[in-house]
This record gives structure tokens, sequence and C-alpha cells, in this order.
């Protein structure tokens, strides 16, 4: 099994062309980032990828930005999907990244959402993948695993833990927090440092957070695993640092304590390291 490293676009507002010339610098495979907002800007973006031989994960939001809209339902969520769809189908995406619904609804409005999302996905040739992340579906793995029973077997996920351990408060490591049949499902891992108090840490190498980086990478290798077992061939990473009250800044100033893409550049590169000691294992 080949691990492949995509660079987050969140917080990087340049053209795509100077963040491919980074992702390459970083050994890194591809992009992943929001669908655009025009079918033009997809084929532009499209002709971007084609040309430099680029593979695109495309994330699709639904209901709104990264906050849904509160008011908007089911039918709201699905329509938006459906036509993020059309507009990246001509970026032949590896897949779809899904951002979708609210975590005020109940687990069967969760799963119902999920279900017709993933048929939707099926119709137009493209797999979702569906988020854990606070605000949308799956916020917490307790929800997570109520929401399984009533999903189709071969709906999958997309990984973001640092979201569960801000939810739960908590790094998930007793003894009774056993989230396989949710791992055995996972598709996709967005890599990010979360601690008890906060979705990301200062830096992922500092040794204050190791317990917290070697947790997160005990996820990434059950993920692995699990992979491995159902015969992935390639299994895809993002390291997903960010701004937006992620990245800690000083007081007063605002200023950035680390650079945003050196911390995603730590993590691609030591999961690189760490995905090939596992699988020598």
């Amino acid at each position: 099994m080949r691990l492949d490293v995509f660079k987050t676009l969140w917080g990087d507002f340049r053209p795509w062309t100077a963040a491919l010339e980074d992702l390459k610098q970083a050994g890194f495979t591809g992009i992943e980032a929001r669908i655009p907002a025009t079918l033009q800007d997809a084929q532009q973006n499209a002709d971007i990828l084609a040309g430099e031989n680029i593979p695109y994960i495309g994330i699709a939001m639904t209901g709104g930005g990264v906050i849904p809209r509160q008011s908007a339902s089911i039918e709201d969520h699905l329509h938006d999907l459906r036509a993020a769809l059309e507009r990246a189908a001509c970026m032949k995406p590896r897949f779809i990244n899904v951002l979708g619904g609210n975590d005020r609804w109940s687990a069967t409005q969760q799963a119902d959402f999920i279900n017709r999302a993933h048929a939707i996905g099926q119709d137009m040739g493209l797999l979702c993948s569906f988020e854990t992340h606070r605000s949308r579906i799956l916020a917490t793995p307790w929800v997570t695993l109520d929401v399984l029973p009533h999903l189709s077997p071969d709906v999958l996920f997309t990984a973001d833990i640092s979201h569960w351990v801000v939810s739960c408060e908590r790094l998930l490591d007793d003894p009774l927090d056993d989230f396989s049949a949710f791992l055995d499902r996972v598709h996709h891992v967005q890599a990010r440092i979360g601690y008890d108090q906060g979705p990301q840490v200062p830096h992922p190498a500092a040794p204050e957070h190791a317990a917290a980086l070697r947790f997160h990478q005990h996820i990434w290798e059950q993920i692995w695993q699990a992979q491995k077992a159902r015969g992935y061939q390639v299994t895809t990473l993002t390291p997903e640092c960010g701004p937006d009250g992620y990245l800690h800044t000083l007081p007063f100033t605002n200023a950035p304590i680390a650079d945003l893409w050196s911390l995603n550049v730590w993590i691609g590169q030591t999961e690189q390291a760490h995905f090939k000691q596992f699988m020598t294992r």
C-alpha cells in the first residue's frame, strides 16, 4: 500500500499554480481544496491540474460555509451537494470529501442525509467520503456510533479525529473508547493534531504535545491496517493545519506563532516516514 500526501489550500489564497510548486518541493502528491464556486473557475483549475498531472480531492460544503445555516434543511444540503458535484466533475477528483449536514440533527436525520448524499455521488460517478467535523454531521464519536448502524454498508468516511478530541475534551485513549466500527470504514485522513482544549496544537513537533501526536498516529495506524485488510493499494492523507483561530497567535498583534505551511510540511513528511516504518513492521 502506498501513501499519497495532499496539500490543503485552506488558508492559501494564491493561484493554484503557486501551490503546485510548494507541494512538489515538499514531496506531496496532490491538492485537497474546496470545489470552486463557479463552473468557469472549476474548468480553469481543471486545466492547471491536468497540465501538471496533479490529482485532486474535492471538498463539498453544503448548507453554507464551515458553519452551516441553521435553517438549511436536509433537502437544502442535498441540493448544494449535487450542484457542487456537477461543478467538480470536470476536475476529475479522486473523490469528494463532504463537509455536510448539521450537528443539531438527530442520528436518524444524519443517517438519512448521508445515505441520500452517498446515492447522489454514486449516480454521478463520484465517491463521497463523509468527514467528522464539529458543527456538522459526525461531530462526536458517540453520535457517529449511533449513526453507523443506519448507513449503507459501502458508505465511507474522512477521519479528522482532532474534532472529536475537542468535542470530548480529552484524548480518546480510554480502554472503553472502541471506535473500530468507524475506523474500519475510513477512506481518507485529514491529519491535524488536536488536544483537549483545541483542534490544533501550536506545533506538532513540540515535546509538550508528544502524547497528542502519539494518540493521533495510533488512530492513523488503525486506519491503515484496516485499509490494508480491505485491499487498498493507495491511502491518502492531508495535513490540515489551518488559520481561522486554529493557528495560535500572539495577543494584541495577532501575529502567528508558527508558519502555517511549515506545520503542514512537518506533518506530511513525518507521516510519510511513519507510514513507511509502520508498513514494514
